[in-house]
């Protein structure tokens, strides 16, 4: 078992290099299953959802290659059509069932496992390829999925703007006969950078006012050559670490578009950042104030921006109250916290302005954050991608040593975490126990 060692307590300053978007690259990567030509991605992130992407592609009869953060992929045929027997278990296989269905006409998938952030229910992908002509049955550990007479477009309105399901509908409707029109669909950076490169393989997919998409089906599709948009959820990640030690990182790369919502939460709270036409400067203070914080999907403040973040609001002045209305259980993590000696306390209320779908379901999907509270070391496990980075943030600023296992989450959605960190000051240590 891999653990890792944080001797924190001091400020980190330096230049970290964000690469593409871990949530971007992997459907991109899928999206390749959808013609028979080569597709190239550039500024690919190096990290083990990048493999798992990859080894679905081969699974399925694909071969890629890596140079550099450059990928080459190519599909000729479907040589299979069973991804139960892969490695790793993983919530992106439910994104191949459609471009199976194109190329194969059925598809057999295990049932997807994830992260102890609350439950990642499919309904809403396998409702969609059922209004599309898809047939379902479900075994124990798989959905069996086939599409006797092909997929045909229809009109789909998304219970909630999924980023998966938006995916799932994308992937179905570029390739199906006639019109499919999205409603209430995702519109992320990561799934607009997706639409641009369906575009690029001729696609035809057109954005209306709001959360509407309406895709044209085409025949065939091609290969194409598309870069990864920057990973927005990287870049806060390390603001969060400069913020709670109260240093300076400068990420290279950064995108300022898709982070405009967390900056503003970063100015509100006393932190400060400064964007370059390369980049994003952020800088910690000797001096922050609490604020309400609701997380929400684009363009509000990303879930996967509220772990790492609430570390910084432990060392607030005052009071903070962060509302979590896109995953019901992802507070989990503030216990460690608690135990390192934040004050976070946990409520069932809709602690915020905004409607929530969890209200009255009793979930703990509200936190009261009281600071500033000193950070002392712990023992830790990782529940986590997001949670683990939150981890990280917290050793950091903690007086003495603490020891983080569970550190293979960490490794999933980050390129060279630990290299990253020592070259920003960290006093980290690797041990295979």
């Amino acid at each position: 078992m891999k653990k890792i060692f944080i001797t924190g307590g001091k400020p980190l300053s330096g230049e970290v290099q964000i690469v593409g978007a871990k949530n971007g690259a992997s459907k991109m990567i899928l999206a390749s299953l959808l013609t028979d030509e080569e597709v190239i991605l550039h500024n690919v992130p190096l990290q083990q959802e990048t493999d798992i992407a990859r080894e679905m592609i081969h699974t399925f009869g694909g071969e890629s290659s890596v140079s550099d953060h450059s990928l080459s992929i190519k599909v000729p045929e479907i040589t299979q059509t069973s991804a139960i027997e892969m490695s790793r278990r993983n919530r992106l296989s439910i994104l191949t069932v459609a471009p199976l269905l194109h190329r194969a006409g059925e598809a057999y998938v295990p049932k997807p496992e994830g992260d102890q952030i609350g439950p990642r229910p499919v309904n809403f992908h396998l409702d969609a390829l059922e209004k599309m002509g898809a047939v379902i049955e479900d075994s124990p550990e798989a959905h069996v999925v086939k599409a006797p007479n092909g997929l045909k477009g229809a009109k789909i309105e998304l219970p909630y703007p999924s980023v998966g399901a938006t995916e799932t509908v994308l992937f179905a409707a570029v390739l199906a006969e006639g019109r499919t029109v999205i409603k209430n669909s995702a519109i992320e950076p990561e799934i607009i950078s997706l639409i641009m490169m369906l575009q690029k393989m001729g696609a035809i997919i057109q954005r209306g006012v709001g959360r509407y998409i309406e895709v044209i089906g085409v025949e065939k599709l091609n290969g194409c050559t598309h870069r990864v948009l920057p990973d927005r959820l990287e870049a806060a990640s390390y603001a969060c670490i400069a913020l709670a030690t109260r240093g300076e990182i400068y990420c290279r790369g950064a995108g300022h578009s898709s982070m405009i919502t967390f900056l503003n939460a970063v100015r509100r709270i006393g932190g400060e950042y400064v964007v370059d036409q390369d980049g994003i400067l952020f800088k910690g203070s000797d001096k922050y104030k609490g604020i309400e914080l609701e997380t929400d999907t684009h363009p509000g403040f990303a879930t996967d921006w509220q772990q790492p973040f609430v570390v910084a609001l432990t060392q607030a002045e005052g009071t903070s109250v962060v509302h979590e209305t896109v995953y019901q259980e992802r507070f989990g993590y503030t216990e460690s916290l608690n135990e390192m000696g934040a004050d976070i306390t946990l409520s069932e209320k809709c602690l915020g302005e905004m409607p929530c779908r969890f209200a009255g379901e009793n979930y703990k999907h509200s936190a009261v954050i009281k600071g500033p509270t000193p950070l002392k070391a712990s023992k830790m496990t990782v529940p986590d991608i997001r949670a683990g980075l939150a981890y990280v943030a917290a050793a950091l600023a903690a007086e003495g040593t603490s020891e983080i296992d569970g550190v293979g989450h960490l490794e999933r959605g980050y390129e060279n975490l630990y290299g990253k960190l020592k070259s920003i000051g960290a006093d980290l240590e690797i041990r295979e126990e």
